[in-house]
């Protein structure tokens, strides 16, 4: 059995998971508006997850997009660059977001939390510890927790570029939230089946990677310089670097498309879906240096 099969074959076993969803999987691409079909997917697949007995958070982008969608013809005096324009879409749209989420969950008899994550949060030991607890005790409550960044004040994912090192999008907020809570698993869901030798949209002879064993310096290359969608902030490099904070921290990564949200169930199943990046725990690994 190769180790791509042994790990995949442990999945089911999992017991504390966080999912993270960017804001392209949530949109129809032809309008911008939010995909109720595929949230309503996404939130009977997390909540049978805590069915099984499962911790589970949820890491979910969107707010800005839907902020902007919501504000429509309201906004055509403001200039869609500017950063308290985009602070006041966030801070719109995270409403509207969780207005969404709650009400799909509680079809389900789900109850679920929103928790809004700052750089500071993360790196102030007494503000770390405080979202710990919270954390421990929603999950210990068999509660939902939905986590996104604090765009309102926290401008690092609004200003994301391609060399920034802090939290900067929620790919790598969702790797440190499964440091936070020693998740065993973490599932990053984009756009993209998983990780390539190269851009598939740019060469087509990339080579599509199923299991990374070592993330190595070979491996965390690959993500340079490339981009994400038009609607979300991170690329593959943002990936890599989530990558090296779960995988280090001890929680197994899969990186997978959400054209079918179902994944999630088929991931969980073992099935040899996304790629599989293999936790490699380093006791000496600090995920908060790591982010400075």
């Amino acid at each position: 059995m190769s180790i791509n099969e042994e790990v995949r074959s442990r999945i089911k076993d999992k017991k504390r998971i966080v999912i993270k969803i960017g804001s392209s999987s949530l949109q129809h691409p032809e309008t911008g508006d939010l995909d109720y079909t595929k949230l309503d997917v996404l939130v009977r697949e997390l909540v049978n997850i805590r069915n099984m007995g499962k911790d589970v958070v949820l890491v979910s982008s969107g707010a800005i997009a839907a902020g902007k969608k919501a504000i429509g013809k309201h906004a055509v005096n403001s200039d869609s660059n500017n950063m308290g324009f985009k602070q006041a879409c966030a801070a719109i749209g995270q409403a509207r977001l969780m207005m969404i989420y709650q009400k799909l969950f509680a079809e389900y008899n789900q109850i679920s939390a929103q928790i809004l994550m700052t750089k500071n949060i993360l790196t102030d030991e007494v503000n770390r510890t405080n979202a710990h607890n919270t954390f421990s005790e929603l999950l210990n409550l068999g509660v939902i927790p939905i986590v996104n960044e604090n765009d309102t004040i926290s401008t690092y994912e609004i200003l994301l570029d391609e060399d920034d090192t802090l939290i900067g999008d929620n790919d790598r907020l969702s790797a440190i939230v499964a440091n936070l809570i020693d998740a065993d698993l973490l599932i990053l869901l984009s756009d993209v089946d998983g990780l390539y030798t190269d851009d598939p949209r740019v060469n087509p002879d990339a080579k599509f990677i199923e299991c990374v064993e070592q993330l190595d310096d070979k491996f965390m290359s690959m993500g340079k310089g490339s981009t994400g969608s038009n609607v979300g902030t991170g690329g593959m490099n943002t990936k890599m670097s989530a990558a090296k904070i779960a995988t280090c921290s001890g929680a197994d990564l899969i990186i997978a498309n959400s054209s079918d949200i179902r994944i999630i169930h088929r991931i969980m199943d073992g099935r040899n879906v996304g790629t599989l990046i293999v936790a490699h725990k380093d006791e000496n690994f600090d995920a908060i240096e790591y982010i400075k």
